[in-house]
């Protein structure tokens, strides 16, 4: 595999990553809700531990959406300057 298909590669699995990791922050919270509404923890430490660590999970799967973003134009514009080298190419006689 070449250096611009890996970039592609790479890009699509950091953002399907991404994209996972916020599912499952999401979700989590959504399953520690009570009838109420409210979410559920065993002690305060717990609630204040719990919210910070999905929120710095937030943070990266942020991140990292914008990395595989950066990766797949870095992919397309390797592409096109590939596609005008062989174009600009004189043809042999």
């Amino acid at each position: 595999m070449d250096t611009v298909t890996a970039q592609l590669v790479f890009g699509i699995i950091v953002i399907v990553i991404a994209i996972g990791l916020i599912y499952w922050i999401n979700r989590r919270k959504f399953y520690r809700r009570n009838g109420m509404g409210a979410e559920g923890f065993s002690s305060f430490e717990a609630s204040v531990f719990t919210r910070f660590i999905e929120r710095v999970g937030k943070w990266i799967a942020y991140a990292l959406i914008i990395v595989g973003i950066v990766c797949i134009w870095t992919y397309n514009q390797m592409k096109k300057d590939r596609q005008e080298v062989k174009t600009e190419q004189p043809a042999r006689r």
